[in-house]
């Protein structure tokens, strides 16, 4: 349990450094990332939720639980996106993809991840 939390934990400390001279809130962003983990991991391992091909969090199914959360969760990752993007010189998008590759690395078994082409799948 602990190591699954410590590479869930990881990538967003990653994104804290890349963004900590680039966007005043980073420090507030990542608290607020790192409060909602244990949300979105129950969220995850109920296959409720699953990590798009854009780099965010999206609803597997047709139930839906802790929206908010979800909502709140993918606000926060569009914000560190365009930080990073604003101090690479690059877009929104583009960082979403290169963190479709490292969520897609860190996911665990069983969590739900959508390919290229839209279709889910579980790792």
């Amino acid at each position: 349990m602990k190591q699954k939390t410590i590479f869930a934990i990881l990538p967003l400390f990653v994104l804290g450094i890349l963004i900590t001279n680039a966007y005043p809130a980073s420090k507030e962003i990542k608290q607020r990332m790192i409060a909602r983990l244990p949300v979105i991991k129950a969220l995850k391992d109920k296959g409720i939720v699953g990590e798009n091909n854009k780099g965010y969090l999206e609803f597997v199914g047709q139930k839906k639980e802790k929206e908010e959360v979800v909502t709140a969760e993918n606000k926060d990752r569009k914000l560190v996106y365009k930080a990073i993007a604003k101090q690479q010189g690059t877009t929104v998008e583009v960082v979403g993809q290169h963190r479709v590759v490292q969520i897609a690395n860190k996911a665990q078994p069983g969590e739900w991840l959508q390919d290229a082409n839209g279709k889910w799948y579980q790792k």
